[in-house]
């Protein structure tokens, strides 16, 4: 009885020993949630979507709509925060930090966005404005540009029902072949049922494809 209850007592101390030992591997874990805000600095307005990544890894995570961020860093990262309206700026997580998370609020200040000069100068003489006002390239407006588009559908059907070239025969032939090679030994599929294969079928029809044409009479006169 005394044995089985000092193995018990022994039992009880070497467990607690490991977790006291366990612990300082808890407090050495390198990482830890990094969270805060974005704002701006003048207004202090939450700023979204906000790239924000480290130099190793990337882009880690981005803000909300709300300027808020919630990513898992290592101490001693350097943090970079972009935008387009914005000024790239950074944090740095200190490597002394004792609990597993760490919060800031960033403030980002506005860039100035620079565009290309435009100069505007006048005409030379009054009488050439009528000419330039009339002659000069005036770019296309929604409705001119469908017009053009609907040209190009009206060429596409013309040159749809033209006869196939020497070299289009070549490559329908070639095609062809392939697709016996491609079906060698095995059944190839029908397309009895197949709906595409109607509405083309109902398509050349109304076209009049099936129709017979007249031979033409040879102007061919042998000698003989």
């Amino acid at each position: 009885m005394r044995k089985t209850l000092l193995a018990a007592v022994l039992l009880v101390l070497f467990g607690n020993i490991s977790k006291l030992q366990a612990q300082p591997g808890k407090e050495s874990n390198p990482y830890i949630l990094f969270t805060g805000l974005v704002l701006t600095s003048d207004s202090l307005q939450a700023i979204p979507y906000v790239t924000i990544k480290t130099r190793k890894r990337g882009m880690i995570g981005y803000t909300d709509v709300y300027g808020y961020f919630e990513v898992v860093v290592k101490k001693g990262d350097t943090i970079y925060f972009t935008q387009v309206e914005q000024i790239p700026s950074y944090s740095i997580v200190p490597d002394t930090l004792t609990a597993s998370k760490y919060s800031v609020v960033k403030l980002m200040v506005q860039d100035t966005i620079s565009m290309d000069a435009i100069f505007i100068h006048a005409m030379p003489l009054k009488s050439l404005f009528n000419n330039e006002f009339v002659h000069s390239a005036i770019p296309d407006d929604a409705y001119e540009r469908a017009r053009k588009n609907l040209e190009n559908e009206a060429m596409k059907d013309e040159y749809r029902l033209r006869p196939a070239d020497a070299n289009a025969s070549q490559l329908y032939l070639a095609q062809s072949r392939v697709n016996r090679m491609y079906y060698y030994g095995q059944t190839p599929p029908q397309n009895y049922f197949s709906p595409s294969a109607w509405i083309q079928f109902f398509d050349a029809w109304k076209r009049g494809d099936y129709k017979k044409k007249p031979q033409r009479k040879s102007l061919y006169i042998t000698p003989y």
